[in-house]
């Protein structure tokens, strides 16, 4: 059976194989000498390999399983786009977790480089866990498991995961940070205009990075030059 597609963007394509796997393959570019293409995507599908792989104990990203030259296999997160379903779910909640993680994102000064809903995915908490009923587990294992994931999750039943890391780069820039927020903002206000200044009240008051005073601060300078405008999906 030929892989299911499930989204194809001017950079990638990504589609679902045969295992339940994720497949993101970077589209070959014409206008680059072949050399340079090939060189210029396996060192982006690394680049984005490597920020999931360090963000994976920090962040609910998906599970790498493979790179392989452009290629990145990785885990398929059983879950709805939020881009696709925020208003039908505990908004408030959502944005209140969606700003924890990214203060843990940017307290590693990683910037996500392409923040909207599209790129946020809604999982229910019990088809991410692993199961621990087996008997041969101590009581002690199964409570401590449990607390962690009450820690991890804040008592939610969900997990946000953040996906497609394939503008993210490293930077410890104050601008670089608000523009990740500023880029949310937008597409809060463009797909979800309805509860977007609730939602954006939320994350901002709840987004407590190192330096986040300044970082907030920078938000409307970076709004009055006009310079990430149209950003978003």
């Amino acid at each position: 059976m030929q892989n299911k597609i499930l989204q194809q963007g001017a950079e990638a394509i990504i589609s679902l194989d045969n295992n339940n796997q994720i497949l993101k393959n970077r589209i070959k570019k014409s206008y680059r000498f072949p050399e340079l293409d090939n060189k210029l995507r396996t060192r982006r599908a690394k680049s984005e390999a490597k920020i999931i792989e360090k963000l994976k104990n920090i962040i609910n990203v998906p599970k790498i399983i493979k790179t392989e030259d452009d290629k990145i296999t990785m885990q398929f997160i059983d879950g709805k786009k939020l881009s696709d379903n925020l208003e039908k779910l505990d908004y408030k909640k959502i944005c209140k977790q969606i700003s924890e993680t990214l203060t843990k994102l940017h307290n590693q000064n990683i910037i996500h480089g392409d923040l909207t809903t599209s790129n946020m995915i809604y999982a229910e908490d019990n088809k991410q866990k692993l199961n621990i009923t087996n008997s041969k587990i101590s009581k002690a294992t199964q409570n401590k498991t449990k607390n962690n994931n009450n820690n991890n999750n804040n008592n939610n039943n969900f997990k946000i995961y953040l996906i497609d890391f394939g503008l993210g780069f490293h930077s410890r820039k104050i601008e670089d940070k608000a523009v990740d927020l500023h880029l949310l903002k937008q597409a809060l206000e463009a797909k979800h205009f309805k509860i977007a200044d609730e939602c954006i009240k939320i994350i901002l008051k709840n987004y407590k990075p190192k330096q986040y005073k300044l970082i907030i601060k920078r938000i409307p300078i970076i709004e009055s030059r006009g310079r990430y405008k149209n950003k978003h999906h």
